[in-house]
């Protein structure tokens, strides 16, 4: 408005000016105040627009919070975020192991680059250390051949094997076969196509191969194309023997359940792993575990008064309790909700590597755990869970052997 007064003035002073000057001066003043309205209405709009907008990001942002909130209700635990996946998606995870551990071995006591100790071969192999995974890693290093541990294992007719797999790339059929046998007598490499009785688990590509094996005997053969393993990537393979029935678990599902893979005189005593010529590629090994399976836990929980399991899974130095412990903490939930008067305290225990005050710290929060998990995924009231942790300080075994501190390394449910 000031800047119209002022040609306004001007215009009045220069009255010698012609009138189409005056005239093309008021078109220019009129075009220039139209002008500004304009702009002016245009910013006016602008930012009522603004406001609209800001006002939609408000609200999705609020509704996509909403969303988030009741998505946090269905994790398995808060502050859960190791886990990549609940609990209830490895449901069909049915096995329990037991309370005896007949075998661990992780390769933690063997130089990176020697052949393991406890170990012999036909072929070659050394402990390596990867990029995917941590810890120490038996390198099958070849593409044939044969991997034994060298001591006799007692099998019993009930077990779960255990353990880790790197397959490399590049395997024709092949990335592992296991071997469980009995011999004879005791060779330190022996045919196990050969032997007695046996069980070849070969996992292939493109899935997996169940044999069960009996001296003049035809094979009990099974297979599956149910989730492969995945090159370059660790993979978990559990398989549960439950006298003659052989079921295999990988990645969530079980991946093969043969009711009759075995002959009803199958006796084991050795175990290692195989690679064929022209078949196979290299892999990578750890992590083995071999436990008894399916405990009695109402009668130890109940009668006795204390269940020890070593079917909680959990990562290193992590309270995060892993999807695989299904079976476990389902058959303990089971007995507890059959029995709601029953009142139990979890304790957790470690072994001793890593400082004192750390391990007793961890089992406490594993013990948290383990109660969080019963509560939210199985209903167990959780003013009937109390929880501790011991730590290292009351081993079952020397902590001076991989299998050892695997013993140490339980949790236990005490009646109270």
């Amino acid at each position: 408005m000031k800047t119209l007064k002022f040609f306004l003035i001007l215009i009045f002073c220069l009255g010698s000016i012609n009138i189409d000057a005056q005239i093309n001066i008021k078109d220019k003043l009129k075009r220039q105040t139209n002008n500004r309205t304009n702009k002016n209405v245009d910013q006016g709009i602008n930012k009522g627009l603004d406001k609209v907008e800001n006002g939609v990001k408000d609200l999705f942002k609020k509704k996509n919070k909403d969303n988030q909130d009741s998505a946090a209700v269905d994790q398995p635990l808060a502050g859960n975020q190791d886990s990549k996946q609940s609990l209830k998606a490895f449901s069909n995870y049915d096995f329990v192991p037991g309370d005896k551990v007949l075998l661990y071995e992780d390769f933690s006591q063997d130089a990176v680059g020697d052949f393991p100790a406890l170990w012999t071969t036909n072929k070659s192999g050394e402990v390596n250390t990867l990029n995917v995974a941590p810890g120490n890693w038996l390198n099958l290093n070849a593409t044939e051949g044969n991997w034994w541990f060298l001591k006799q294992i007692e099998f019993p007719k009930n077990f779960i094997v255990e353990f880790d797999v790197v397959p490399k790339k590049g395997a024709p059929r092949y990335a592992v076969g296991v071997t469980i046998y009995g011999e004879n007598g005791f060779k330190e490499m022996s045919d196990p196509y050969a032997s007695k009785t046996g069980l070849i688990i070969n996992i292939a590509k493109s899935g997996w191969e169940s044999h069960g094996i009996k001296a003049g005997s035809p094979r009990i053969s099974g297979d599956s194309n149910l989730k492969p393993v995945e090159e370059e990537k660790l993979n978990h393979v559990i398989i549960w023997v439950q006298n003659r029935r052989v079921r295999i678990y990988h990645k969530g599902e079980k991946v093969l359940d043969m009711p009759t893979n075995l002959y009803d005189d199958s006796k084991f005593t050795r175990f290692g792993f195989m690679l064929y010529r022209g078949a196979s590629s290299a892999s990578y090994v750890s992590n083995i575990k071999i436990t008894t399976a399916s405990p009695d836990t109402r009668n130890k929980l109940l009668t006795e008064g204390k269940l020890v399991t070593y079917g909680i899974y959990f990562d290193v130095n992590k309270d995060v309790v892993k999807p695989e412990s299904y079976g476990t903490l389902n058959d303990i939930a089971k007995i507890l909700n059959e029995v709601p008067e029953v009142k139990v305290k979890i304790l957790g225990h470690t072994d001793s590597d890593g400082q004192d005050a750390a391990n007793l710290d961890l089992s406490k929060r594993r013990a948290a755990s383990v109660k969080a998990e019963l509560a939210r995924t199985f209903g167990v009231n959780a003013d009937r869970l109390i929880t501790d942790g011991m730590g290292e300080t009351q081993p079952v075994a020397p902590n001076d052997t991989p299998s050892n501190k695997a013993l140490n390394r339980r949790v236990e449910f005490i009646k109270q």
